[in-house]
């Protein structure tokens, strides 16, 4: 017989060795217990500490929390895809090669059943911004070695994520002092509202119309069909927490008539009041207070979302913070091997 078990590990491209240590935990909400939803109050939260970074390290550090885009789950952080490292094994090589102050990074889940949260308070999926913000933070600053002060912890994401990093640490500059948004959701009249006629197509070509039937084929399929649902889901999932219906906790105001595509001026502006690049001039003492801001974006992104981060720049800058913007050559996915550069701008701009 010539194949034998062997006691050496795989190696790349299967896996890569991993120099640091990652906490795999589940913890219990009490905010999130009851969200109109129904989901889960249950939730993973993975903790990386950098090699020799124990629990008990003798010297606090920053802390990186680092959250997805939308229909992100936590476990995706461990996908591979061809000829490259995952995101932990990039991680864990930023910190493994001396390029990076050590740090601890956690990584924050906010899914919701209707795909994602946008990282913010609403009555019809719940109070995730708190949950992060309140919950969260206190849970790791209590358990791990950090510099328990928001002149200390920054957000990191991308797309949805890269919003909730935009939009947490202006209206939560208590929790968080440094922000990196990679083609976070902004300026929403280029990167949602042209999606709205899409949506409504698809309701009625392939869902008679409703999203009630929508729901239920969602529910029922065997597998997610992105080209079908994305479009209905991603507008109702963001309608559920920029504009939820206050007379129907779990459900949404449709910024947008199902039958035509067509806007619908007053709940539009709900919309319009969460974008970053309106937020902004409104929470200038909390963009000036941030430690760092970093963003970046695809010069090809199908969202436009390279003009989103153009315009909040902009507005950063217009009171008087300073941020740093980097547009690549690059469309919106693909963009891993992005994230560890931003983590190591937000760690050294957090050391002591």
């Amino acid at each position: 017989m010539s194949l034998r078990l062997s006691d050496a590990a795989a190696l790349a491209p299967w896996d890569r060795p991993f120099h640091g240590t990652l906490e795999k935990l589940v913890v219990e909400s009490d905010l999130l217990a009851g969200n109109p939803l129904g989901d889960p109050a249950h939730r993973p939260l993975w903790v990386y500490l950098p090699p020799g970074v124990e629990r008990d390290h003798p010297k606090p550090l920053p802390s990186v929390y680092v959250i997805q885009g939308y229909t992100g789950q936590l476990d995706m952080w461990a996908n591979r895809v061809a000829f490259e490292p995952t995101f932990l094994e990039r991680l864990d090589h930023l910190f493994a090669m001396g390029d990076c102050p050590d740090a601890v990074v956690v990584m924050v889940d906010a899914w919701t059943s209707y795909g994602g949260s946008q990282f913010i308070d609403s009555s019809s999926t719940g109070p995730y911004m708190s949950y992060l913000c309140d919950e969260v933070v206190e849970f790791v600053d209590e358990r791990y070695p950090t510099l328990a002060h928001r002149d200390h912890r920054g957000l990191t994401g991308k797309s949805s994520g890269g919003y909730g990093a935009m939009v947490v640490p202006m209206l939560r500059p208590d929790a968080f002092g440094a922000l990196a948004s990679h083609a976070g959701d902004a300026l929403f009249e280029a990167c949602y509202a042209r999606d709205f006629p899409k949506a409504a197509r698809q309701l009625r070509d392939q869902f008679d119309g409703s999203y009630e039937r929508f729901f239920e084929r969602l529910a029922a399929a065997d597998h997610f069909e992105f080209d079908r649902f994305a479009a209905p889901l991603e507008a109702y999932g963001c309608a559920a927490c920029y504009s939820p219906d206050p007379a129907a906790p779990g459900k949404a105001l449709l910024p947008f008539e199902v039958e035509t595509g067509r806007r619908i001026d007053d709940v539009w502006q709900q919309w319009l009041e969460w974008d970053p690049v309106r937020l902004a001039p409104a929470h200038a003492d909390a963009l000036r207070s941030m430690k760092r801001i970093y963003l970046d974006a695809g010069k090809s992104d199908e969202y436009f979302l390279d003009l989103g981060a153009t315009a909040f720049a902009r507005e950063v800058e217009k009171t008087g913070a300073t941020c740093t913007l980097e547009l690549f050559d690059g469309a919106h996915g693909g963009l891993t091997y992005r994230y560890p550069g931003a983590i190591r701008e937000l760690v050294i701009a957090l050391s002591p």
